[in-house]
């Protein structure tokens, strides 16, 4: 979806939300849909033109987690009753997940997820190496010790999730404000007064950040750490195959990272560059493959050969300890943030919306995000380390 270029901005907004992602998206749509008036979401680019851009995108509660299993849980539930609420079609289609694992660590440490996740209510199961090649079979079982298969996840499309929080926002009277960078932020003893943008300046009552891989320049506007490192992460799409592949789950090597899905007419492929640097750098490089191929031989030898016609690249936003930084600045109480997913963002956007909402209403959220929040990493404290990290 794209929106009309704004001349100038509005002059005043009760909130003013930087960033127009799935999660910017989310919580505008939150926000309107509990009376909030007077929104204003500004994006530098067009909607969705950032990390949310990206072609497919996972949903799943499979995490080690607690509080990144109920985030993701919740989440899928909104994104299955999506065509209800706010009312599009995502595409979601309920593959499962699927990770593979050759390490007596990595079986132990998934063995106690899935004891975690059952408690929590969510139905994943440990299979073994044969199991898991009916499921997925383009797979090699050599090596391969078992996997942990989550039937209910899968994966839909970010770009019309975001069309469709976007669209039911702007009925409800949100103004969204595309072709628009953020310049500076204005304070005034604990309180934002205002942000600068290249179309004018917003009076407003509060903001929220929901810059994705450029959150923690925002935070460095108002003097907030946002600790989050951009990372490219690249990915590539299969010639349609003939015959075509069966349906698979989103089929992950825990290993290496490497994965791959269903695509329209073909197979997408991603992996985890281990030696990428951090930048802004979206540039699509075709030498990356070999690294997707070279561990496809060993797991999936199927799909070394396969004709490739193109790609994408991405940026992953990255805290310490790969989970998300959300809350309400303890320095400046107006400033809001949702950042830092670590590639869990549009699988967790509609429940981060819900708690972004009742945190700018000063409610309590359906449960404790306190733990999310950016000053856990202050003072060494104790942070909260994530296993289901792709």
């Amino acid at each position: 979806m794209s929106s009309s270029v704004f001349r100038t901005v509005p002059h005043t907004a009760d909130v003013v939300i930087i960033g127009g992602g799935v999660m910017g998206a989310s919580v505008a749509f939150h926000l309107a849909e509990a009376g909030v008036r007077n929104i204003v979401v500004i994006e530098r680019g067009e909607l969705c033109c950032g990390s949310s851009g990206k072609p497919i995108g996972g949903v799943r509660a499979q995490f080690s987690d607690p509080l990144n299993i109920e985030l993701g849980s919740r989440s899928l539930r909104a994104y299955q009753d999506f065509p209800h609420r706010p009312g599009t079609d995502i595409q979601l289609d309920n593959v499962g997940y699927l990770f593979l694992l050759d390490s007596e660590h990595q079986v132990a440490d998934f063995e106690a997820g899935v004891e975690l996740q059952n408690s929590l209510g969510v139905a994943n199961r440990m299979v073994g190496p044969d199991e898991a090649q009916r499921l997925c079979p383009y797979i090699s079982t050599d090596g391969l010790l078992a996997a942990a298969y989550s039937p209910a996840d899968g994966h839909a499309r970010p770009a019309l999730v975001v069309e469709g929080y976007a669209r039911a926002a702007a009925r409800a009277g949100v103004t969204i404000v595309t072709q628009t960078a953020v310049a500076g932020i204005d304070t005034a003893g604990d309180r934002i007064t205002g942000v600068h943008t290249s179309h004018g300046r917003i009076a407003c009552g509060a903001v929220i950040c929901t810059a994705g891989a450029w959150s923690g320049l925002i935070g460095e506007m108002v003097g907030v750490n946002l600790p989050i490192r951009p990372v490219r992460r690249q990915l590539a799409f299969t010639a349609p195959l003939t015959p075509p592949a069966p349906r698979i789950p989103f089929t992950i090597d825990f290993s290496s990272s490497a994965y791959f899905h269903n695509s329209d007419d073909g197979l997408l492929f991603g992996l985890a560059d281990p030696d990428e640097k951090d930048g802004f750098d979206t540039t699509w490089t075709p030498q990356w493959l070999e690294l997707f191929r070279t561990v496809a031989r060993r797991r999936a030898p199927a799909l070394a050969g396969m004709k490739t016609v193109g790609g994408w690249a991405g940026l992953y936003e990255i805290t310490p300890d790969h989970n998300a930084l959300i809350g309400r600045s303890g320095e400046l109480p107006n400033f809001l943030y949702a950042a830092g997913f670590s590639g869990h963002g549009f699988l967790q956007a509609p429940a981060v919306g819900e708690v972004l909402r009742d945190l700018y209403l000063e409610r309590e959220p359906y449960t404790d995000i306190s733990p999310l929040s950016a000053d856990r990493f202050r003072h060494g404290a104790e942070i909260r380390p994530e296993a289901h990290v792709v």
